[in-house]
């Protein structure tokens, strides 16, 4: 990845599904950022998670997705419907064949606050920091933010590795 690759950041939730773009260039550039809030029956809410980030995709037109990885619920249901959300905010972006990269929360943390069992207002904290924000972003909105930044770290890293 260079320096200025755009990375679209995504935290998928069936009815919160948090997107952050950014552009990392000696500092995080933030391009867009939001959260898709679902209504309906499930599958009202997985076409708009997947028309919203198509819409946002086509425009922005990222280099890469960063997307956070699936846990496991206590709930069987959840999980499932977790792994829906997350394969229509996927989908939206299999016409531009874009890479997709996968981070556990422990390691999205770990990157953003240096921790990675911080809770959901500190990682809002440093992205307000970081992005240099008037407020805080809503929570799903950071997280996004915070998996596009992950990325972010971990490509320049590996470049700075292999050179």
């Amino acid at each position: 990845m260079n320096e200025s690759s755009k990375v679209l950041g995504i935290d998928p939730g069936s009815r919160k599904t948090g997107y952050g773009l950014i552009m990392f260039n000696q500092k995080p550039i933030l391009i867009k950022a939001g959260t898709i809030e679902t209504k309906g029956d499930h599958n009202d809410r997985l076409k708009s998670i997947f028309y919203e980030l198509k819409k946002i995709i086509e425009e922005h037109r990222p280099d890469v997705i960063a997307i956070e990885k699936v846990f496991v619920h206590k709930n069987a249901d959840s999980a499932l419907k977790l792994g829906q959300a997350r394969a229509a905010a996927l989908s939206a972006s299999f016409n531009l064949d874009l890479p997709i990269f996968e981070y556990a929360a422990k390691v999205i943390k770990k990157a953003v606050v240096g921790s990675g069992n911080a809770d959901k207002s500190q990682v809002q904290h440093m992205i307000k920091i970081l992005f240099a924000l008037k407020d805080a972003p809503k929570p799903d909105t950071a997280d996004a933010l915070a998996v596009a930044l992950c990325h972010s770290n971990q490509s320049s890293s590996k470049y700075f590795e292999n050179n």
